[in-house]
């Protein structure tokens, strides 16, 4: 039996670093939903007890470094699965790009393994586990639209935002999370986006003051590492995006789009001096 799982995009409406805790992670605030950009996992049982990882992206490891290779190991080993897994991963999402995408494969392999194994663990059960591979894979296990607080593993369910195409553009640069969050401090953070703010546009349905209130702290840190982030964030402001945010650490920025009439002028001068541009609906 094989089973098939869908690992979406995710992107930061809003990101908020409060300080750094005693722990080493960043206290933040994040309102997080997910785009129709999806990796593909295929999962197959192997009676040899061993996992096995394949892709057709040559640029992804296939080892233990690999978090949905961790994911599986997790779950074999806190269920005593004494079985193992062929895992297929076909690529999409851009790596190291702020869109989580390893993240969404270690949870779809949560939620693929539990079903291929018929392990009966329930979501809360399966958002622990990914909390141990990663901050940003307990909200990659059941999706939507989420406030996610300490360091991005408690979360609390939130209406959706306004339906509406997204364009997602990765510069050819990969940006590491670690780093960027080394180099953020937040008391030099002149203005903090407002999550009451972004919570009231939200639960309202109101797509221009959900455009008004996005905001990502760590944007200065990577637009002043890295001026082609700011200059693909300009860019896309200029071609007519409704609303235009860096997600993550970057360098992945997106634009909010409402007329579909936009969609072929922002994604053509984008294609100009950027590759990787796709557009896409916000899954809602």
């Amino acid at each position: 039996m094989k089973i098939y799982e869908k690992a979406p995009a995710k992107i930061n409406l809003l990101l908020d670093v409060l300080r750094k805790r005693a722990d080493g992670y960043h206290e933040v605030e994040m309102i997080m939903t997910m785009v129709d950009l999806s990796d593909r996992l295929e999962m197959e049982e192997l009676q040899r007890d061993t996992i096995i990882i394949s892709s057709q992206a040559g640029y992804i490891p296939l080892d233990e470094k690999n978090l949905a290779f961790q994911a599986a190991r997790l779950i074999k080993e806190r269920y005593d699965v004494r079985k193992g897994v062929y895992i297929h991963l076909d690529k999409k999402i851009p790596v190291a790009a702020g869109l989580a995408g390893g993240s969404s494969d270690a949870a779809a392999a949560l939620r693929g393994l539990n079903r291929l194994w018929k392990l009966g663990i329930p979501d809360e059960e399966l958002c622990k586990l990914g909390a141990e591979l990663g901050s940003d894979v307990p909200f990659c296990v059941t999706g939507g639209t989420a406030l996610a607080t300490g360091r991005g593993e408690i979360l609390q369910r939130i209406d959706n935002p306004p339906s509406c195409w997204v364009v997602l553009a990765k510069p050819p640069i990969n940006v590491s999370t670690a780093d960027v969050y080394g180099r953020f401090r937040a008391d030099s953070v002149p203005s903090h986006p407002s999550l009451g703010g972004m919570m009231e546009a939200i639960s309202t349905g109101s797509f221009q003051r959900v455009c008004e209130e996005m905001g990502n702290v760590l944007e200065d840190v990577t637009l002043s590492l890295y001026p082609e982030v700011a200059q693909l964030k300009e860019s896309m402001q200029r071609l007519g995006a409704d609303g235009v945010l860096m997600s993550g650490s970057g360098p992945t920025v997106f634009g909010l789009v409402t007329k579909e009439s936009k969609l072929a002028r922002i994604y053509n001068g984008l294609r100009g001096f950027c590759k990787e541009v796709y557009v896409v609906r916000m899954l809602t």
